[in-house]
This record gives C-alpha cells, structure tokens and sequence, in this order.
C-alpha cells in the first residue's frame, strides 16, 4: 500500500459524525444542517434541458481536450469576467470534472516526489490541498490566516529556507472558509515570489461569483493582466486557475470546472490528465457550455445570496463575533464569547436545537503554534433563507441560554 495514505486525516464531515454519535439531536426541533457547503438552490432549467438534450453523447468516447465549444465557452467567459486579452482557445484552458478532482491531480503532475518538496496552504484550508501533497510525496507548509489582515495569509513570514523548496502554493480566494480576497498588491507579492524561488501558484477560485458588495473579486489572472504578465514571452507564467460551475450554477452534482493559465504547464497537465482518464462527459460538457454563456441566472443565484445574508448575519452578530464576509457562502464566526470550545458549542447546538455547524478546529491543522480555527465554526448559508433564519434563530436562543 502507498504509506502516504497514512498520513491522510479523516475529512472535517467525519469527524462531525464522531463528535455527534456521543450526543443525539434535540427531538423536539427539525434538523437544519449549515454544515456542509453543498449549493441547495435549484439548478436552472435550461442547464437541465441541455443535458437531457445532449444525452445521444454518450455513445461516444469524448476527448480529454474537450470539445472546442466547451473550450471557447470557457475562454469566453474569463475575457468577458476578468477583462483579458483573448486566450488561447487550444493551450489554456482545459476543462476538469471539477475542481476538486483537478485540484488533487495538480499536484501529482507538477511535484517531483524525490526532490523534498513543500506545498504551502492556506490554514484553515480546503482538506484537498493537504491530501494532494501528501500523494504526490511532498509535505504541507500551512500558513496561518489572520483576522487582523482580513484573514489573509503573511507570506512574508515564511523563510527563504523554506520557500526555496516550495514546489506548489494553493491560494483560495474568495477563501473557505473566511471568504477573504487577495488584493492586487497580495497577488504582486505572491508572482514576485513564485518567479524568485520557481514555483507554481494554484489558484483556487470556485466562489469568486459570489460576493456581496458592488465589486466582483478579482481573479488571478486578472491580477497578472494588470500587472502586465499576460503580454510576455510565457503568459501567466507559473500560474494555474481553478474554477468550477458548482456555486456559480448550483449544479455540484454535474462535476464541471476548469483550468486556465499557463500554457506549458497545462500541456503537461493535459499529459497527465490522458493516462489518468479525465475526460468530461460529451452530456455534460453541452450543459456546461450553456452554462457559461448565461449570467442571467448567475446574478439571480447571487442576488438570492445577498439577500441571505442580509437577513442573518445582523441576528447571528447579536450574540456572536461575525462579520459578513467579502465572499462566499459560508460565515466564519468566533464563539469564545459564549465560553464554549468550537466542538463544545457544535455539539451542544445539535444536542439542543439540532442545527448542526462545523467545529473550526476540523478544518485548520496546528501551526506555528496554534490552530487558527479554533473557537470558530463555519455556517454554511446553502439553504433557502426561511431555513437559514430558523437556524440563526435557534442559534440566538442558544447562545442566550448559556447566559441564564
């Protein structure tokens, strides 16, 4: 057996499960769930009849490449969503099954096993990354985010010691679970060190369409386009994009994303991605082509978004540290003012009120001397907004309790 296996640890969800089977869930209330962030909005119509449509292509074998209209559907869009020069429709992008399954693949294809190599993350973090270096025979380098700084990450404070074997740098902005942003001056940073110390930036950005002020985040690669890298000899130098249809259409179950960046990178991905056998759907990648060319539906799921929030937060504030995040669809909140640990108060939640949220601590690893999620939960605000605020009502009354 791979004895990188060993080193994996059990996803957050299963680690609710065993913290839950010690208590059972208050038989006088539903179940409300704002543990997992799986998108519980309809999946529009026209994304539906566009795969029953297609579904005769199954009968044959699709390419890894992709179809060029699901390529040009794609590139259409990151020119029209970031402002960039046209891309190359052949060399980059590539669509994925998801980001999840490319982000995991990333990381087999661009780690040399033998060189001792690190991959730094964000802490918290999306459990995929650490996974992904471990099967790939590197070792995770967190990097704690800070309140303080909007939850972003200081780069700054990792030594050249270690960054000189930095071989990959996950970054998810918007973050899960903080729903933090990088700014131009943060993504500056960041290409300055990976052309310095010669590694690959992953950039994960599957919530970037949903946000909740005026201004769209800005992505990855319309950062390198400001800062003039989309002009030179090799475009986007060292930088891979990740993106996906599951929040911005609320289809998770279709599996379909992307990649985009770096033409000679994805050509070695794409390498890969043949043996590993990645190819999309033929019915999927027609669904996910109407899905890109539609932003009618995008602006309605996010508006429905906002408008949650909106509703929840200002209650949740009255007896909770939280803040409405830059993105994203999950809260990030600080419960130290109840006097309860993050597991305390989740389990106590679900025994009580039978809402279940999702103890900080699983999703951050003790580093430098602490675990940034600790006396923190994470509520995902998936479901429609009657729910969420029964949730954030029970939530209230709970945290009352604890005060009589």
């Amino acid at each position: 057996m791979n004895p990188h296996l060993d080193k994996l640890q059990s996803y957050p969800f299963e680690k609710l499960r065993q913290l839950f089977a010690k208590v059972a869930a208050s038989p006088a209330h539903s179940a409300i769930s704002l543990g997992m962030g799986e998108p519980k909005h309809p999946t529009p119509a026209f994304i539906q009849q566009a795969l029953i449509d297609n579904i005769g292509g199954l009968a044959n074998y699709p390419t890894t490449v992709g179809s060029e209209a699901l390529r040009g559907a794609i590139a259409d869009w990151l020119e029209r969503r970031y402002d960039l020069p046209a891309l190359d429709r052949a060399t980059q992008v590539l669509p994925v099954n998801g980001s999840r399954e490319a982000l995991f693949a990333f990381a087999q294809t661009v780690i040399d096993p033998a060189a001792g190599s690190l991959v730094v993350c964000p802490n918290p973090f999306y459990q995929i990354y650490e996974g992904a270096a471990y099967l790939a025979g590197a070792e995770p380098y967190f990097v704690n985010s800070d309140p303080a700084r909007n939850f972003g990450c200081d780069y700054d404070s990792i030594p050249a010691s270690v960054w000189q074997r930095v071989r990959l740098l996950f970054v998810c902005s918007p973050g899960n679970p903080t729903g933090a942003t990088l700014t131009l001056t943060d993504w500056e940073n960041l290409f300055a060190l990976s052309e310095r110390y010669d590694f690959i930036i992953a950039a994960d950005e599957c919530y970037s369409e949903i946000y909740h002020g005026d201004e769209a985040p800005l992505g990855a690669m319309q950062a390198a386009h400001i800062l003039g890298l989309s002009g030179v000899e090799r475009p986007y130098a060292r930088l891979v994009v990740f993106s996906s249809l599951s929040k911005r259409s609320n289809v998770p179950g279709m599996r379909s994303g992307f990649v985009a960046g770096d033409a000679e990178v994805l050509k070695k991905f794409l390498l890969y991605r043949t043996y590993h056998g990645g190819a999309m759907n033929p019915a999927v990648q027609a669904a996910s082509v109407a899905a890109w060319n539609d932003e009618t539906h995008v602006e309605d799921n996010r508006a429905q978004y906002r408008a949650k929030f909106a509703a929840i937060t200002p209650l949740l504030q009255t007896v909770l540290d939280v803040e409405l995040p830059d993105a994203g669809f999950y809260l990030w909140a600080d419960v130290s003012r109840t006097g309860l640990s993050d597991t305390e108060f989740a389990q106590r939640l679900y025994a009580e009120y039978n809402v279940t949220v999702l103890p900080g601590s699983f999703l951050a690893r003790t580093a430098h001397g602490l675990n940034p999620g600790h006396n923190r939960i994470r509520m995902a605000l998936v479901a429609e907004t009657a729910e969420g605020l029964q949730a954030a009502q029970r939530i209230v009354q709970f945290c009352q309790s604890l005060n009589q």
